[in-house]
């Protein structure tokens, strides 16, 4: 009996301490619910950074493969590509466009989308130039005829087509210098460019970023960033005129390097800006963990317009 008592005894305290402990890991536990439900636990924090880190790569890769894909195999899927490009990035700018009250007609400016990358492909610049007549034309029939319509409508209408899909054309008109292999290392040189600027003046940016390049539109870009990015871009353009394209030479491959960078970084900065005016953050979802079309593509519209201007007027086209 007294044994049995002193048992007694001895696991009442361990029983106390057990449920002192236990009511401590529930006090913690409860404590973190309100970061738990908000998914601000360093585990959740993590897993989420991995599981975007995932998409975002995976969603690129897939973008990648299908734009060397069509690149290599020739001017046809070069355009029918670029056509399909340009008329997502076109819709998602009407897309903002309307957020910020203007009201495009998104049948006269969807359709110029989609002739533009046919008329590069087609007759080059003089049917560009027609495609562009037509547009204006349209535009110009539409406001005369529908009196809702404002000069700003008009004006959206006109410049969507313009800004996304006449300067994403200059990628098929740089593929259209040569059909075979060449051209087609030509035009994905012109666009790893772009890539690799925005890929090196976001690393750069990260680890040494220090001066605000455009605070008020991208708060993210840094001056640091930025030289990063335009070393990256004139290396990639040296690269392409010692192995690819020998008559670039090293001079003009400099300047095209400097330019496109220049021109890249202001067609991100343009992009971000419309985004900024109407309060979001992508144009669109189309692309997992990169948001729409015209965000991947925005350096694209300006930087590949003046590889091409180079190109021509160095005497490579």
């Amino acid at each position: 009996m007294v044994t049995a008592g002193r048992g007694e005894k001895n696991d009442a305290p361990r029983g106390a301490g057990l449920d002192r402990q236990i009511a401590r890991l529930e006090d913690r536990r409860a404590s973190k619910e309100d970061a738990r439900a908000a998914g601000d636990l360093k585990g959740q924090r993590a897993r989420s950074s991995a599981e975007r880190l995932l998409t975002r790569s995976t969603s690129g890769a897939i973008y990648a493969v299908v734009t060397l894909a069509c690149a290599l195999l020739g001017p046809i899927p070069t355009m029918a590509l670029i056509a399909a490009e340009a008329w997502l990035c076109c819709s998602e700018f009407f897309r903002i466009c309307r957020m910020a009250g203007r009201m495009p007609n998104e049948t006269i400016g969807l359709a110029a989308a989609l002739l533009f990358p046919v008329a590069a492909y087609a007759n080059g610049l003089l049917a560009l130039t027609l495609v562009i007549f037509v547009l204006l034309m349209a535009c110009a029939c539409w406001f005369v005829f529908a009196p809702r319509a404002s000069v700003a409508d008009v004006a959206v209408t006109a410049f969507g087509p313009l800004y996304t899909s006449l300067a994403f054309s200059s990628i098929v008109l740089v593929r259209m210098w040569d059909h075979g292999l060449q051209g087609g290392l030509l035009a994905l040189g012109v666009m790893i460019s772009i890539w690799g600027n925005d890929a090196m003046a976001y690393f750069v940016g990260s680890a040494i970023g220090a001066h605000k390049l455009a605070p008020r539109i991208s708060p993210n870009k840094s001056v640091e960033g930025f030289v990063g990015g335009i070393v990256g871009s004139v290396i990639i353009w040296a690269l392409l005129g010692a192995f690819v394209v020998p008559q670039l030479g090293i001079e003009l491959a400099v300047v095209c390097g400097l330019v496109v960078g220049i021109a890249a970084v202001i067609g991100d900065l343009f992009e971000s800006r419309l985004k900024r005016g109407v309060g979001v953050k992508d144009s669109g979802n189309l692309i997992p963990g990169h948001g729409g079309l015209l965000d991947r593509s925005d350096s694209m519209l300006f930087g590949g317009m003046a590889a091409f201007f180079l190109l021509h007027f160095g005497g490579i086209l």
